[in-house]
């Protein structure tokens, strides 16, 4: 039990030099943390393709891609797919659902291909697929439910 009270509060010497460090990282730094490095491939309405080499700063304890970084990807890349059909706005996520399926390692080529399944007035649904670019094989697949505020007419 205490490991793992370790693990998830970090209040060590070192660990309060790193904390003081990222709290003077910028406003909005966790975007530009996840995304520095994306290229896109493929823009068309309803649709973005990226490459990803996979970095250092995003692997998990086992050296692999983490499952936080997979997340937020599917986020921000499934949130600007909107802007291709319009949107004002990337709106609000409402649900994220996301099956691991296989793991990328450091310096690994992948390809994130998001795709619009619906957008109606309020309501938007995007499916968003990471892919071993060597191969097409598929590392994970999110949906993701967004709501998208409108303006008022007044």
């Amino acid at each position: 039990m205490e490991k793992t009270k370790r693990y998830l509060e970090k209040h060590g010497d070192d660990d309060r030099a790193v904390a003081s460090a990222i709290d003077a990282l910028p406003f909005r730094f966790y975007e530009n943390f996840i995304m520095t490095g994306l290229r896109v491939d493929l823009i068309q309405p309803g649709r973005i393709v990226c490459s990803l080499k996979v970095p250092a700063r995003l692997l998990n304890e086992n050296n692999s891609l983490h499952g936080g970084a997979t997340a937020s990807l599917v986020d921000c890349v499934g949130s600007a797919v909107l802007k291709t059909l319009g949107a004002n706005t990337t709106g609000v996520s409402l649900e994220i659902n996301i099956s691991y399926l296989d793991a990328a390692y450091l310096d690994e080529e992948i390809e994130i291909d998001s795709k619009v399944l619906r957008m109606g007035k309020t309501i938007a649904v995007v499916n968003v697929e990471l892919r071993r670019k060597s191969n097409g094989k598929i590392i994970a697949q999110g949906r993701h439910t967004k709501y998208l505020a409108f303006s008022s007419k007044l």
